[in-house]
């Protein structure tokens, strides 16, 4: 039961953290002094997310993925450890950089001001909604990995 508990807030915090990005990609779009003070706040809860789901996804990795990796790996659906898992594995560092970056680029300009600015921080905003929602697809697939492994028993 503790570890639903553990799986299901990493994901949640995955969510929130693609929900605030596009938010914030809103907020962008739309920037002007009016909602400065929201498109800071918005970046901090993106990076917070991110770190909290990769904190939480990594304690649970440690403690359970080992018997569930092998599960997924006896079953039908092998690849779902061998490509979605170890390519989640690998870009979510990215994502982590990205979601920590983030803030630095909106504290450190005004997203209202100039173009660039507006795309270079609308470019991290999606970057991080892409990943966030190939990361939870992933772990969807990874999900019904162990499914398909226990069905074969």
């Amino acid at each position: 039961m503790l570890d639903q508990f553990i799986m299901m807030s990493h994901v949640v915090f995955g969510v929130f953290a693609i929900l605030f990005a596009v938010a914030l990609c809103a907020d962008v779009l739309n920037a002007s002094e009016a909602n400065l003070a929201r498109m800071k706040k918005l970046s901090l809860l993106v990076a917070l997310c991110v770190i909290m789901s990769y904190v939480i996804g990594g304690y649970w990795y440690v403690l359970y993925y080992g018997e569930h990796r092998d599960i997924i790996k006896a079953g039908s659906w092998p690849w779902a450890h061998t490509y979605f898992m170890e390519v989640k594995e690998h870009l979510f560092f990215v994502m982590l950089i990205l979601s920590i970056y983030l803030p630095i680029a909106v504290y450190g300009s005004t997203p209202f001001t100039g173009k660039k600015t507006k795309r270079f921080i609308l470019g991290i905003c999606v970057l991080i909604v892409l990943l966030g929602l190939f990361m939870e697809v992933s772990g969807g697939i990874i999900s019904k990995g162990v499914t398909m492994g226990l069905l074969r028993r």
